[in-house]
């Protein structure tokens, strides 16, 4: 592996694509006959606990298995091609402490390079531009579990924009922080740096900064289009 960014999909193909989905975990149906065709390069996801957004995300990370229907995600069949699905996507969760496994930051950052066999020096230069990219440079011998709740969300992010991917699925990567690092983490998850992005959220106006959004509901997608529109729709919803 050499880290170089992979080959565009052809126009025709969706980035995302269900058709007829649903995951059943345990005994509960978390999706039910989910079908969309999305190709925004970032997507807001909305709707209240236990809708399914959250599942949904982790179906998009390859985290869990569709039960049924077909999914492709940028091109991969998730479960056929989950190692290159894997490689390709990174994930951001609302808990950094649940993604931060090395004891110093410079350390975290380079553990997510593992799999791909870097020379030291590429590996080094790797490192050094994701923490001079998310302000963590000072930070690079510090004890990772001893930073600060945003330096810890913005040190996920450096270990998960390190491996340049694809497609970044976040779920609600803003929960914890306030609100100046809530903004700090959306600005570089929303900024053109060649990836898709999946951001599951509650904070609506966050959402509405995205191209498209999906409203979720009792497992089911209720509505798929511009995000102000949608978010009129939940907020409709929510005021029955």
């Amino acid at each position: 592996m050499t880290g170089a960014t992979p080959a565009p999909l052809p126009a025709a193909v969706p980035a995302l694509r269900l058709d007829g989905v649903g995951v059943r975990l345990g005994q509960v149906d978390a999706l039910r006959d989910v079908s969309l065709a999305l190709d925004a390069r970032t997507i807001a996801v909305v709707g209240e606990n236990g809708s399914g957004k959250s599942t949904f995300a982790r179906l998009l990370a390859g985290l869990v298995a569709p039960t049924t229907g077909v999914t492709r995600i940028i091109g991969l069949d998730p479960v056929r091609q989950a190692t290159e699905l894997r490689r390709r996507v990174a994930v951001v969760f609302s808990n950094p402490d649940a993604q931060i496994v090395m004891p110093t930051v410079a350390e975290d950052v380079a553990f997510s390079l593992r799999p791909e066999r870097l020379s030291r020096e590429e590996l080094r230069r790797r490192v050094d531009a994701a923490l001079e990219r998310f302000g963590l440079s000072d930070l690079r011998e510090r004890s990772s579990h001893d930073l600060s709740g945003g330096q810890k969300q913005l040190l996920a992010l450096a270990g998960a924009f390190v491996r340049e991917p694809e497609l970044v699925v976040a779920d609600e990567p803003t929960t914890y922080l306030d609100a100046r690092n809530a903004r700090r983490v959306s600005d570089h998850l929303l900024a053109d740096a060649g990836h898709r992005l999946v951001l599951v959220t509650h904070d609506l106006a966050l959402a509405e900064r995205c191209e498209t959004a999906v409203l979720f509901a009792g497992g089911r997608v209720e509505a798929v289009g511009r995000p102000a529109e949608v978010i009129a729709e939940y907020e409709a919803a929510l005021s029955c």
